[in-house]
């Protein structure tokens, strides 16, 4: 991981959106206003300071189109403190994300 950074604003919109998605109180899932990002920031993933040995499943994916129409699947996960650890990115070609998603252009992914 490299240095913290402050969370983002676009960030923790997105973040909201997904809790809500759930009919969860955002205020129930704490994060760090530091973060981490995974690989550099390539992908756009993020730590969000909770336990990185106590990851207690996935919250929701949902999936997104980059500017360059490569699909992108972005997870949020918790840990087992009830806190969030991941806001993870998974552009299905590797590529560095162009464009960071708005919640209005992301679908809940459905299950298959």
């Amino acid at each position: 991981m490299s240095e913290k950074r402050l969370i983002r604003e676009e960030e923790k919109e997105l973040i909201h959106f997904l809790l809500l998605q759930l009919n969860l109180n955002p205020a129930d899932y704490p994060y760090d206003e530091y973060v981490d990002d995974y690989e550099g920031g390539i992908m756009g993933s993020i730590s969000l300071g909770g336990d990185v040995n106590g990851y207690a499943g996935d919250l929701i994916q949902v999936e997104y189109t980059d500017a360059d129409g490569t699909p992108v699947v972005i997870t949020l996960t918790r840990d087992h403190q009830h806190r969030l650890l991941d806001l993870d990115f998974w552009k299905v070609d590797f590529s560095k994300l162009i464009e960071y998603p708005t919640p209005d252009k992301v679908t809940v992914r459905t299950a298959e």
